[in-house]
């Protein structure tokens, strides 16, 4: 028999901005975002590097990255989102919602990335479990996923680190920027949620607690 627990739709993301203790994250604006995102990505190479695994970037100039932003500010899927670090009180990334199937109550984050300004800090932790909170507490979704590039080994212990599962290697999964790409794939379910929420607040309100411990623990 059909679990009644399954029949149905969910609803799309909508949300417009989440507020956190270290960021505040709102729709990708090109206009007002340029300056900051342009400056904590591009400052020097070692800045630029960030780019090195995503779809776009390094950009040549300014206005090519104004470009890029005010043709996916309005997106639907992907969905982008300006991070704000209220500690440097300035916008120092950015992070998406895509492939979105509400049908089946799932989505993926994707198109992340930070500014050297906030590694090591809280603020991609804090973004990933509000946007964690959103998709499993306000929508009811089932599952989340995380992918990236397989060379891209922060990334993977990021993943990892936040409590999301390895799933495996999709093998020339995608051609990114004329290369192959194997995909890592990760996830979190909503069976899982309960748990790694918890963790997220314990780490999130304490200073010297490890999030991997608390999640492998």
């Amino acid at each position: 028999m059909p679990d009644k627990n399954l029949a149905g739709h969910w609803a799309r993301p909508t949300i417009a901005e989440l507020e956190g203790r270290y960021v505040r994250v709102v729709r990708t604006n090109a206009d007002a975002d340029l300056d900051d995102l342009y400056d904590v990505s591009h400052r020097t190479d070692e800045f630029k590097s960030l780019w090195r695994y995503l779809w776009n970037g390094p950009f040549t100039s300014k206005d090519e990255m104004h470009r890029w932003l005010a043709a996916v500010q309005d997106g639907d899927d992907p969905m982008f989102y300006t991070v704000f670090s209220r500690e440097l009180e300035r916008k120092v990334g950015m992070f998406s919602l895509l492939n979105i199937v509400p049908d089946m109550g799932r989505l993926e984050f994707g198109h992340i990335w930070y500014s050297p300004l906030v590694h090591h800090t809280k603020v991609n932790t804090e973004v990933t479990y509000l946007f964690l909170r959103h998709a499993f507490d306000d929508l009811r979704y089932r599952r989340v996923e995380w992918k990236c590039d397989n060379r891209n080994e922060p990334s993977k212990r990021t993943a990892q680190r936040m409590g999301f599962q390895h799933e495996g290697v999709f093998r020339k999964h995608m051609v990114v920027k004329g290369q192959n790409r194997d995909t890592a794939w990760f996830s979190i379910i909503d069976d899982e949620w309960q748990a790694r929420k918890a963790n997220f607040e314990t780490y999130l309100a304490s200073e010297g607690v490890s999030l991997t411990q608390l999640n492998t623990g």
